[in-house]
């Protein structure tokens, strides 16, 4: 049978983008989708397929939104330039995003991604604490600089990992409960991951972590559940950094920030994807005490960050979030895909645990529900047969076997509808081949 358009195009695509970005440059699915277009929640092939997207937190408030596009060219038509010029869209942006937050949490500084945000909150912690030592746990990821790059365990750093890090193992609420029931097993391996930095002369500067725990797998947390972490990351004199490029600007439904929902007022918060609709936009908030200190320890300037079309479009973004009350329906349309996803675990022997909170939820899959062993085999298998019937969705987790569905914050009902009825479909096929029973 003759190849279509897309999959010649696709074969075309691949050997060019290996030839020009590397081989190893990472695409998405077996079959890697070529898009070209895109509007709301659902994107759009180079044949005109349709595809729903089930994974994008980047278009936070849908694909294109008119509004948004809008800013951006309206400001584009009239300045863009740096910072060190006054230009009022950044003060006018700044005052509403810290209005969000606690009111400790007062000023901030703009950049264009999630990793130079949290670089830069490093920094600030160092510069406060005057110590280098940095914890997180070891199934983590927050960014690409060589700073944050040491946090992450997904690829080693060349000649091994620096020794101001220490990673603390990742909450698992499905394999052990009981670790879980208060935070106290995480406290204590904080406080050994403390003590290590002092046995080694280093000392604590502070904790970063994602307050929904997105890239272990989004564990279900007990209220409070960090409480003893950061009661000992603060007597040590550290900060708490709170990355929320994955649950902020309201994705949990229940609270704009993802700290806000588990209950604590970190000391620097940091931001990204979802800030900019698409827009390479960032920032870290903090409190003015901390900033003053970070300027007065580092010269740091940016010259894309905060300027006034990035400024203009994420001003844009909080304006659709409140006008179309995306919050609120991320909190509904969230706790019905929930409601939908829970009973296929009586269908499908692969699930071992359904969880999520708003618009972001998955399911853990597993070979064997007593021994609880992880599938990340059956996990690829499912996302691709997703992508295979027009679905666009993820995995991730400690051992990649978690389901990870994010979709722009417009996600309806009739669409997750969509989304676990093709589930249902994928799990019971996917599950005979895997051999475990769907």
């Amino acid at each position: 049978m003759a190849q279509s358009r897309q999959e010649l195009a696709g074969e075309t695509l691949v050997s060019r983008r290996g030839r020009l970005l590397g081989a190893k440059s990472q695409l998405f699915y077996d079959e890697p989708v070529h898009l070209v277009r895109g509007e709301g929640v659902w994107l759009y092939d180079a044949d005109g397929r349709k595809y729903l997207d089930a994974y994008n937190n980047v278009a936070h408030v849908g694909h294109c939104h008119p509004h948004v596009v809008e800013a951006l060219c309206r400001q584009s038509s009239l300045l863009n330039t740096h910072t060190r010029y006054l230009h009022t869209a950044i003060l006018d942006y700044v005052e509403r995003l810290t209005a969000t937050f606690d009111a400790s949490l007062s000023t901030a500084i703009l950049t264009c991604t999630g990793s130079e945000a949290n670089d830069i909150a490093l920094r600030m912690a160092q510069a406060v604490s005057g110590q280098m030592g940095i914890i997180a746990t070891d199934a983590t990821y927050h960014g690409n600089t060589a700073a944050v790059s040491q946090l992450s365990t997904r690829m080693p750093p060349v000649g091994g990992r620096a020794h101001h890090v220490r990673l603390v193992p990742a909450p698992d609420s499905y394999r052990h409960p009981d670790a879980m029931a208060n935070g106290k097993a995480f406290g204590d391996a904080v406080r050994e991951a403390i003590a290590s930095l002092a046995r080694d002369g280093i000392g604590l500067s502070g904790m970063i972590l994602c307050p929904l725990l997105a890239n272990e797998g989004f564990p279900a947390l007990p209220n409070g559940f960090f409480d003893d972490a950061i009661s000992a990351v603060r007597e040590a004199g550290g900060l708490m950094i709170a990355d929320e490029v994955q649950p902020g600007f309201g994705r949990t439904g229940s609270h704009f920030w993802g700290h806000q929902r588990a209950g604590f007022v970190p000391d620097i918060v940091t931001m990204g994807k979802p800030m900019g609709n698409g827009h390479p936009v960032a920032a870290v908030v903090t409190t003015r005490d901390i900033l003053a200190t970070f300027r007065d320890a580092f010269r740091y300037f940016n010259t894309f960050g905060g300027n006034p079309v990035s400024c203009a479009v994420a001003n844009a973004v909080l304006d659709v979030l409140e006008d179309e009350n995306l919050i609120a329906n991320a909190r509904d349309v969230g706790a019905y895909a929930l409601g939908l996803l829970r009973p296929l675990a009586d269908r499908h022997e692969s699930i071992g645990e359904v969880r999520g909170a708003g618009l972001f939820f998955g399911a853990e899959l597993v070979r064997d529900r007593k021994t609880r062993e992880p599938a990340p085999d059956i996990a690829g298998r499912v996302i691709n047969a997703m992508r295979d019937r027009g679905v666009l969705m993820g995995k991730t987790g400690i051992h990649g076997n978690v389901l990870k569905i994010r979709p722009p914050m417009p996600f309806s009902r009739e669409n997750a509808d969509v989304l676990i009825e093709t589930l249902d479909e994928v799990l019971g096929e996917v599950g005979e081949v895997g051999g475990v029973p769907g």
